[in-house]
């Protein structure tokens, strides 16, 4: 992998809080069941309620909905299932005037198969666009090029009969890979990426950046070393992907995006990262000077929640500053859920993972309801939509019970959403913890996480400073964050049992007044101030 001592200058994004609105799930206006840009327009007050920076948009363009959304067939569209371009256009200006800024997702790595382009390469082997994506012939006995595989199962290749080669997809069959080495297609990524900056866009979340280039030579994968007695639910994990995708030359193309962005001031790039190893490592090879400001992977989310997976991640890059924290988003459980230890307080875990989120170095990602404390919702199989967990049910059931429709009003019709019958059902957990009555009630999950927002934005140290001094005893992480003279020491309890940290060394102290469920106890310092004595999924900080 390539490495870089050359780092992107601080921008607006380092120590920013942003808010990802899923928008199908967000609300619906017009009463079709599917969330709308009207619906996010709706929405952006409460959301700068929050005191966040900013907001990640997820698709909102033209698809089959296949992938619901990710399967993009017009990049430089609205769905009109979601609304038009000058409703777009008043979600930004709207955005701005609360404060907010805007970043879109950036789907760069392939498309739809009903996308005119991928329509026009699969014609023939002499179109113009002929390589605008990943082909190859088969070998001499009719099978794939190589061996590798799709994220969601099954081979990585599909046949073309019209040009009789296959066609590359990491996803879905129906999701072809761009080949990004061609000229002509990273330049209509990059007009791409114009267009939307020209809408007044602040930057972009760009989508599955690990898969943007693969071995030129299409050599098949070695396989995984695994000790199991049976193979793995996923295929996928049998294999180590060292060909198929992370390969160097990402770089290249990031760059290519960096100069785009460049020219429009004050923009930025966000990456999302595979969970592959190394992440730390490409996290470092991307976010330079010709590349992304921030990246994020799901690899920690994936994880049993540890100090020790905590303290790996913000060790595990040499700038930690360039992290963006998403611990719950629309690809996993949510964490209200995946974490709550056994027999543990909601309420508790909600105001730990709060503060921890606030605590944490460079960029941090609300998802949509985490505000809430909503946890995952359980679906049946017969109203699964996610192609994912439909392929591996029912030991995964997919990520639909991240994507459920988000409460607003507990005495209305869907909780709010909208009239119309939900896309994905609207979970009954969900209604009590509605928008609404979380407005009502003090010590509420809401005003907990406005709280710990509030706190991140008026101590320095926590928007701005320094990481160091990371510890992980146990169940228990500490780090200190300081800027400008400012010292501040933040320790977590991640268990659901009483825990200690020795204090010696640490000097005085005086605590700050954090946010807490409601009769939560407090984190108390032994008589001799040499150790510190840490209720269950508590969170004490001082300066």
């Amino acid at each position: 992998m390539i490495q870089s001592s050359s780092w992107r200058p601080a921008s607006w994004l380092r120590g920013a809080a942003l808010y990802q609105i899923y928008p199908l799930s967000f609300r619906d206006r017009n009463g079709d069941g599917w969330g709308d840009l009207d619906g996010v327009l709706d929405g952006l007050e409460h959301v700068a309620s929050l005191g966040v920076d900013g907001v990640w948009i997820s698709p909102f363009y033209p698809s089959p909905w296949k992938d619901f959304g990710y399967d993009v067939a017009d990049h430089r569209a609205v769905d009109p299932r979601m609304g038009t371009l000058a409703g777009f256009d008043r979600v930004v200006e709207r955005a701005h005037g609360l404060g907010l800024k805007v970043l879109v997702d950036l789907v760069c790595g392939h498309t739809s198969d009903a996308h005119p382009w991928f329509v026009d390469s699969r014609r023939s082997r002499t179109g113009e666009r002929a390589d605008w994506y990943v082909w190859a012939d088969p070998k001499p006995d009719g099978t794939p090029p190589n061996n590798w595989l799709s994220v969601f199962g099954g081979a990585a290749w599909s046949w073309e009969p019209r040009r009789r080669q296959y066609y590359l997809h990491h996803f879905l069959s129906s999701q072809p890979a761009l080949n990004l080495h061609c000229e002509a297609a990273m330049q209509a990524v990059c007009d791409t990426a114009a267009f939307w900056l020209e809408r007044g866009v602040d930057g972009f979340r760009i989508d599955a950046v690990d898969f943007f280039a693969h071995d030129p030579e299409l050599r098949s994968n070695p396989p995984a070393l695994w000790g199991e007695a049976e193979p793995p639910l996923k295929p996928f994990a049998l294999q180590r992907h060292v060909h198929d995708m992370m390969h160097p030359s990402v770089t290249e193309m990031l760059a290519k995006l960096r100069a785009v962005a460049d020219r429009y001031p004050g923009r930025v790039l966000l990456g999302e990262l595979s969970s592959q190893p190394g992440a730390g490592q490409r996290m470092a090879a991307y976010c330079t000077g010709r590349g992304l400001d921030a990246a994020y992977t799901l690899s920690l989310a994936k994880q049993p929640f540890t100090a020790k997976g905590f303290a790996q991640a913000l060790t595990g890059t040499p700038r930690p500053e360039a992290i963006c924290w998403s611990l719950s988003n629309h690809d996993v459980e949510r964490a209200a859920s995946r974490w709550l230890p056994p027999g543990a307080d909601a309420g508790d875990f909600n105001a730990l993972l709060a503060m921890l989120t606030a605590a944490l170095p460079g960029t941090v990602c609300l998802y949509q309801g985490e505000e809430l404390s909503l946890p995952n919702a359980v679906l049946k199989q017969h109203e699964l939509r996610d192609p994912f967990g439909i392929t591996y049910w029912p030991d995964f059931a997919g990520r639909d019970g991240s994507r459920t429709p988000i409460p607003w009003k507990a005495a209305e019709p869907n909780a709010g959403f909208g009239v119309g019958e939900p896309w994905l059902p609207l979970a009954a957990s969900h209604i009590p913890l509605a928008i609404d009555r979380q407005e009502r009630e003090a010590g509420s999950p809401l005003s907990v996480w406005r709280a710990a927002l509030r706190l991140r934005r008026t101590q320095p140290a926590l928007s701005s400073g320094s990481v160091g001094a990371v510890e992980e005893r146990g169940g228990v992480l500490a780090f200190e964050r300081a800027v400008d003279g400012q010292r501040l020491l933040a320790v977590f309890n991640l268990t659901g049992q009483p825990a200690e940290h020795p204090m010696k060394g640490k000097g005085e102290l005086t605590p700050l007044a954090l946010p807490r469920a409601p009769g939560a106890a407090e984190p108390e310092r032994s008589a001799d101030g040499r150790t510190l004595v840490l209720p269950p999924l508590s969170a004490f900080l001082a300066a």
